[in-house]
């Protein structure tokens, strides 16, 4: 969702060798599922790029022996990603809601206050600090994509327009800054040098502060065959047994956990110096302890993934197919990285698709990476008045069943390709 890292990533010195594991440096060996070549899931087209060449990268998700981390090698260097993105974090209205109360819950729980200082990593345009500014607690946010961070700056947040890591925490800690609370929601699976980005967390964190971090848990991934969340974006997906190796390399530990509904199913992970005083919850183990017995520490258990895959592509492509020869009109719903993914993995072009539409003006006008789907505003789904809607943001479901309730006046259906193809008649879809 957001991205914030050490520009140049794996050249810092320290950071594992192409081919090696980002945590530990292990050896990369075993494959967790390959999802073949695929364009850069956020590089949406303008019509005069449609006849150009488009770079395309291997999608191939691999997982570590030693480590268990699930990671993608990487293949193209955060600047070239980052420093002009197509994602705004406001455009989703159940995720501003979610960060408001997130902002309530810290500072009654960490106290702060006007004497505070927040830091969020990744910060984009603002969605989360905007609800520090009432509360009197100063913030500021660190974004790399200086189109994010301008909207952002409208809105009153400061942003520093920085990729992070140990260098520009050094630089914040010599003029004075030290964080009482740091943020990184959706951030750490888009940090490809792990250990110089954790690092600095650890430098900037003052004696008694408190970093939380947000991040699609791996075993929601599996479990639901969530295979679309894998992007070259997206550099790793964690366990909280892998958070756990991460923290403890540098001097944090973990001292509570929560299980989240967002993005499919996430973990907000606490962590505080080792010789803080946070005292550590019950939840911490236990959560710990049910990933060994899921097996996690397992090789094993990461190989079966690919064949669930597999199963989902052939199942998505025979219900579309179906609906072509019966002469239905299908659009998609929404533009996202993770439905990039699922439309190039799947083959997914203009032959299934009229179009499909999306809140952000951003990207009214362009093209999918890849698959050349052209995106309009929502308004062009009433035009059309088409038979299926394919979600693409699965994880925003329920919010875009709601919004979208009118078309069953034409008996529109909706469709939810994740994890099995679902179809919703929206006035019976329970919100």
């Amino acid at each position: 969702m957001h991205a914030i890292f050490k520009e140049g990533g794996t050249s810092h010195r320290g950071a594992a060798p192409y081919g090696c594991c980002r945590l530990c440096g292990a050896p990369l060996a075993t494959t967790f599922v390959n999802l073949g070549m695929s364009p850069l899931c956020e590089s949406f087209l303008s019509a005069g790029e449609l006849d150009k060449m488009e770079p395309y990268f291997p999608l191939h998700a691999l997982v570590c022996d030693e480590c268990f981390l699930v990671q993608l090698r990487e293949y193209v260097q955060p600047a070239n990603i980052f420093s002009e993105y197509a994602y705004f974090s406001s455009y989703s209205t159940s995720w501003v809601e979610h960060a408001r109360r997130y902002c309530e819950m810290a500072v009654a729980r960490f106290g702060l206050g006007p004497t505070s200082q927040v830091f969020e990593i990744a910060s984009n345009d603002g969605y989360l600090l905007q609800h520090f500014l009432p509360l009197g607690v100063p913030v500021i946010g660190i974004e790399p994509a200086a189109n994010v961070a301008e909207a952002a700056r409208h809105k009153n947040v400061p942003t520093l327009v920085e990729f992070f890591g140990l260098a520009l925490a050094r630089h914040l800690t010599s003029q004075g800054q030290r964080a009482d609370l740091i943020i990184g929601n959706n951030v750490l699976a888009q940090v490809p040098d792990l250990n110089d980005f954790t690092a600095g967390m650890a430098h900037l964190l003052a004696p008694e502060g408190a970093i939380t971090l947000e991040f699609p848990h791996l075993e929601r991934l599996i479990a639901e065959n969530q295979f679309d969340t894998i992007y070259h974006e997206h550099f790793s997906y964690f366990s909280l047994l892998t958070i756990d190796r991460l923290a403890q390399r540098h001097g944090l530990r973990i001292f509570d956990v929560e299980q989240l509904g967002t993005h499919g199913g996430s973990l907000r992970v606490y962590l505080c110096r080792s010789d803080a005083t946070h005292e550590r919850s019950a939840r911490v183990d236990a959560l710990l302890r049910h990933e060994r017995e899921i097996g996690f520490e397992d090789i094993e258990s990461y190989a079966r993934f690919a064949r669930t895959v597999h199963r989902t592509k052939r199942q998505l492509l025979s219900f579309l197919i179906g609906c072509k020869k019966k002469g239905a009109k299908i659009c998609g719903y929404g533009a996202p990285g993770k439905g990039n993914t699922l439309l190039n993995y799947c083959g997914i072009g203009t032959d299934f698709l009229d179009f499909t539409v999306d809140r952000n003006p951003y990207k009214h006008g362009r093209y999918t990476p890849g698959m050349h789907i052209p995106i309009h505003p929502v308004s062009a789904i009433d035009e059309l008045r088409p038979d299926y809607l394919l979600i693409l943001p699965w994880n925003l479901k329920h919010e875009i069943v709601e919004q979208m309730r009118h078309v069953t006046s034409w008996g529109c259906k909706m469709v939810v390709p994740i994890p099995d193809v679902q179809v919703v008649e929206p006035r019976e879809f329970a919100i």
